[in-house]
């Protein structure tokens, strides 16, 4: 985490909006997130486990007189301007890409307003805890409220989750942008990404989840998580040929996989294993949740990432030591890798009172083992996104609050 990550707050980014455009602003945060279970199923409409973690991009945004679009990001140290009337049409590899898509998309829909707008985040970058999702949403959040305009939260989540697909290359899937509209502390989010179904559940007190960033981010990660979806849709392409009713993994059974998989080369048929793994395991997991049995929780924990490990190929050594140190850890319930993979981080289900052992250890080892010293964060589960009032004072807290039904 860099410098200015690490003093983002409400009142550090309405400083640094005062100072450069000497006005008052208003100001937005949305959470980054770190998913429990449910790996690289949600772009095949599958299943997944993420909590909104209390780590945020905070947003402020003030209107202009012209249709000028002025970021500045505390991260990065730099500023872009932009026409409303005349925005980049495409993907530029630039760290605005994530704004300029989000602000294309709201312009083709509606005529927004010209603003000044500042972005700070506490989000690692590069980790796994979805800093895009965050900076894209508390940026579309900020941009809706200064044109006077309201969007449901859902529509926000599949807005962000476009703009990060058509103006980044990365064809995520939903989860990120939805638990950073849709979290709420203490809990963990049951998501069933083909019809945005959800449930929340609540994590135990007596549990801790704590994160372990390997501080490593191999170049590979994007065009292989591409390559990945690849094998996926063309794994459902070829078992249509007997299965023709499915639209994506989400609708093949294992039994079926195993039964008509010698159309799939070797490689697509471990793809679609783990696919179909999963999707059980976060079931499954779901009700141990609700039983309150963390010791079964944890055992589906440990098999994710042996899959993603082995069949979906998404791990890497650091990650891999990050796991075996926790699995000789007590009060370790599980642990697993968790984002894209190929670096990032791992995600750890502790016993409450074993926290401080537990973090002493890994950092210990992991080091011992990589020459790296691993960030380490604890997170109970943080909120949603949300306008805050201290920007405004008596401007109801619940101007973007959802109307859907919590399912």
């Amino acid at each position: 985490m860099n410098k200015q990550a690490k003093k983002a707050s409400a009142q550090e980014i309405t400083r640094t909006f005062r100072e450069r455009f000497s006005s008052t602003p208003e100001v937005f945060r949305a959470p980054g997130r770190v998913n429990l279970i449910g790996e690289h199923t949600d772009y095949n409409d599958g299943f997944v486990m993420p909590v909104a973690i209390d780590l945020y991009t905070y947003a402020a945004i003030g209107p202009r007189k012209d249709r000028k679009l002025c970021v500045y990001s505390a991260n990065f140290d730099e500023a872009r301007v932009w026409n409303l009337d005349a925005l980049p049409g495409g993907r530029s590899g630039h760290w605005s890409d994530y704004i300029c898509g989000v602000t294309a998309l709201l312009e083709a829909q509606h005529r927004l307003r010209g603003a000044n707008l500042v972005v700070s985040s506490q989000v690692p970058i590069g980790s796994g805890l979805s800093s895009s999702a965050a900076l894209e949403v508390a940026a579309a959040l900020a941009l809706l409220f200064c044109s006077g305009l309201r969007r449901e939260r859902l529509e926000i989540a599949k807005l962000c989750q476009r703009a990060e697909n058509e103006y980044t290359g990365t064809r995520c899937g939903i989860m990120d942008q939805f638990v950073s509209c849709f979290g709420r502390a203490n809990h963990a989010v049951m998501l069933d990404c083909r019809d945005f179904s959800y449930q929340l559940l609540g994590i135990d007190r007596q549990m801790r989840i704590v994160v372990c960033n390997t501080k490593v981010k191999h170049e590979l990660a994007s065009g292989q998580y591409n390559l990945r979806r690849a094998d996926c849709e063309n794994s459902v392409h070829r078992l249509q040929e007997w299965l023709p009713q499915i639209k994506s993994l989400r609708d093949v059974r294992l039994g079926d996989l195993e039964r008509y998989g010698r159309a799939l080369s070797d490689q697509e048929f471990r793809r679609s294993r783990h696919v179909i793994t999963e999707n059980v395991r976060v079931q499954v997991a779901a009700h141990a949740a609700q039983l309150g049995d963390m010791k079964r929780f944890g055992e589906l924990m440990w098999e994710s990432h042996k899959s993603l490990r082995d069949d979906y190929e998404v791990s890497c050594r650091e990650l891999d030591v990050l796991v075996e140190i926790a699995a000789g850890i007590e009060g370790v319930y599980g642990a697993r890798m968790t984002g894209g993979g190929f670096g990032g981080c791992t995600v750890n289900l502790v016993r409450a009172e074993t926290v401080s052992d537990f973090k002493a250890k890994v950092e210990k080892q992991y080091r011992a083992a990589t020459g790296v010293t691993p960030e380490i964060y604890v997170f109970a589960g943080g909120n949603g996104a949300e306008k805050l009032e201290m920007a405004r004072p008596g401007e109801p807290a619940s101007y973007f609050q959802s109307r859907a039904k919590i399912h």
